[in-house]
């Protein structure tokens, strides 16, 4: 059953051209607090077609879980370190999972918070 909420579960998946640019970005996103766990997978053959010409590449995927409160940040992060014009970003809804998996998920992938309002010393 899809949670509809902010806290409900994803599954994000994206690609690196390297292991080095992959556990970088994996290591950026659960120390920012935006995944709860970034799994680095073994490097692939990438087939795709880019600007009208087929082309292949090795590349690294990521397994990134996070929430949806904090997907708007999660990707604003990818897109931002990710070497890639046109990065793959794709989110996908955990319909099932371990209920405490999928708490821990949700405790550990929470949106940065703003920074607390500061008063104005001249109004004192």
């Amino acid at each position: 059953m899809t949670e509809p909420t902010a806290t409900a579960p994803l599954i994000v998946l994206t690609t690196l051209p390297d292991p080095a640019s992959a556990q970088a970005l994996a290591a950026a996103l659960v120390e920012g607090g935006l995944a709860a766990c970034v799994n680095v997978l073994a490097p692939c053959t990438s087939v795709y077609r880019w600007q009208g010409r087929l082309e292949t590449a090795a590349e690294v995927p990521l397994l990134i879980k996070t929430t949806r409160a904090a997907y708007a940040a999660l990707e604003a992060e990818i897109r931002t370190r990710h070497p890639y014009e046109l990065p793959e970003i794709v989110a996908v809804p955990v319909e099932r999972g371990l209920p405490a998996y999928l708490d821990w998920v949700r405790t550990n992938a929470a949106p940065p918070l703003p920074p607390p309002a500061r008063s104005d010393p001249s109004a004192e």
